[in-house]
């Protein structure tokens, strides 16, 4: 039976590889994600698309009012959405500690409130027993991020997810989270890595090699199947054994 699926940030890498995996499994997707243009592109069979800033409360009002009006039930639901703010406004110079605001506050916007913010408007519509909600975490969540707004707005999901697990469990809800390490081919990477970069973090990995969006969108699509229903609160790492799992 098709189920309905709901993809933030579905438009590129992560999100996408999702839709169109979630797609051939038979499932109806919904594209969410800040930039129209972007999703209208998305090459995903049957998929609906809604351009939306997650970070803001009307527009997340906007996305519950139009699942309710096209789908109805929320089967799945995948937070993609997120980054470190390339897409963002550069911090006011001359000014340090503004900097550092300004980089704090966009990573948990971006990161943290957006998956937040989708899931408790969303949370009504979860179809119950069954329902799945996922988020998109990071190794940086177990090792830091260099500035650190970047990894504490991603670990910030996780307390988050295993209260949300103890909530809707009565429900017949699972809820999980995915960290995934080094992923080629992703906005958040770019094209702009530097070789010996890309070459320490593969040197990092027991598998010798870089991760790729499908790699994290069939983790993604087995913790949504009937087959992981026993399993939530959990945080599953895909990164090729570049940080070992605890």
């Amino acid at each position: 039976m098709a189920r309905n699926v709901v993809i933030s940030g579905g438009g590129t890498g992560i999100g996408l590889a999702a839709a169109r995996v979630f797609a051939a499994g038979g499932d109806r997707v919904l594209l969410l994600g800040r930039r129209a243009e972007v999703l209208e592109k998305a090459e995903v069979p049957g998929a609906l698309t809604y351009a939306a800033d997650l970070a803001d409360p009307e527009d997340v009002r906007g996305v519950a009012a139009f699942v309710e009006r096209e789908l109805g039930a929320v089967d799945v639901l995948v937070h993609s959405a997120g980054g470190s703010g390339l897409l963002e406004p550069e911090a006011p110079e001359g000014d340090a500690l503004a900097a550092v605001a300004h980089t704090w506050n966009v990573n948990f916007r971006l990161n943290t409130l957006t998956a937040v913010l989708l899931t408790e408007a969303l949370k009504p519509r979860l179809a119950e027993p069954g329902g799945r909600v996922l988020f998109l975490s990071s190794i940086a969540a177990y090792r830091g991020s260099g500035s650190g707004a970047y990894a504490a707005s991603k670990a910030g999901l996780h307390p988050y997810a295993h209260d949300l697990a103890r909530e809707l469990g009565p429900r017949g809800i699972t809820v999980n989270v995915v960290a995934p390490g080094y992923i080629e081919d992703t906005e958040f990477f770019g094209d702009a890595m530097a070789e010996d970069r890309r070459d320490r973090l593969i040197g990092e990995t027991s598998n010798g090699r870089a991760g790729t969006p499908g790699d994290v969108a069939e983790t993604l699509h087995w913790l949504a199947s009937p087959g992981a229903g026993h399993i939530t609160s959990q945080i599953i790492q895909v990164n090729g054994g570049a940080e070992r799992g605890r």
